[in-house]
């Protein structure tokens, strides 16, 4: 029997593992069990903060690592802990966020406070995407800056995410790190964190590696992860972006691609 190929599958969650209604499929459930069965370690690494995350891995039964907040956490599921966690200089975002406005005018902000039950703040005029997640909206700008955050969204009333992102990179990438993680999400980030730097502390508490690991997301702030990566699959409802750096790309995160990769590299094990 030729053995599982990879010691770890990481996974992106929103675009990836969950499908549009925010389910994961049975049939996607039982690849990554097979595959965990077959030796090789499940890691989610999301975007998404430990608070909105918990969740999802509590409803997969998941009890190992998880890497949230675009890599500022590290997060162990089964004990409910947070492990390791980075937070974002805020004098040198605020700085960032006053010339990047000089730039391009006036942006709506959310902020992702730090911690196991850090709240999502919400700026008036920011655009969130209704759904079971929590977040507060606040009304006083000091109040963004008040306690330690992971993260800052924009978003521009007239600039779509790309442009935002790219204007953003050109005019403040050299003091924070900028990515777009999802439709209306581009995200202020400390520099030099990324979902890879996030998933090599994670797999090194595994004993594994970069070159062990198969990884799949669907969005540009999963390129990192694809270069850290022995092997990057985009969805196919991907961003072009991502799809250029993959190795390979599956079906959608509404027709199963995670387990479509999975169950073929099963097969080539008990084939």
């Amino acid at each position: 029997m030729t053995p599982f190929p990879y010691k770890l599958v990481a996974t992106d969650l929103d675009g990836t593992l969950l499908r549009p209604d925010e389910t994961i499929s049975r049939r996607t459930r039982d690849a990554l069990a097979a595959a965990t069965a077959a030796g090789a370690a499940h890691i989610v690494v999301t975007g998404r903060s430990v608070p909105w995350t918990r969740h999802i891995l509590d409803d997969l039964g998941y009890d190992g690592l998880a890497v949230c907040g675009q890599g500022a956490q590290v997060y162990h599921a089964g004990e409910h802990r947070l492990l390791t966690s980075v937070t974002l200089d805020r004098q040198l975002a605020g700085l960032a966020l006053s010339k990047l406005e000089a730039e391009v005018g006036p942006l709506a902000l959310a902020a992702s406070r730090d911690g196991l039950d850090g709240e999502v703040l919400i700026s008036p005029g920011y655009r969130v995407q209704e759904g079971p997640l929590p977040y507060l909206p606040y009304e006083d700008p000091a109040e963004l800056w008040s306690a330690p955050l992971n993260k800052v969204y924009i978003q521009h009333p007239e600039l779509d995410d790309d442009a935002l992102a790219l204007a953003a990179r050109r005019t403040v990438g050299g003091l924070v790190d900028v990515v777009m993680a999802g439709a209306g999400i581009v995200e202020i980030l400390p520099l030099g964190l990324s979902k890879a730097t996030g998933l090599s502390l994670a797999a090194r508490r595994l004993g594994v590696k970069g070159a062990d690991t198969i990884a799949f997301g669907d969005m540009p702030n999963d390129i990192p992860m694809f270069a850290w990566a022995a092997h990057g699959v985009a969805m196919a409802n991907a961003h072009d972006d991502l799809k250029a750096v993959a190795r390979e790309v599956t079906a959608s995160n509404e027709h199963d691609g995670i387990a479509v990769v999975l169950e073929e590299l099963l097969r080539g094990r008990d084939g």
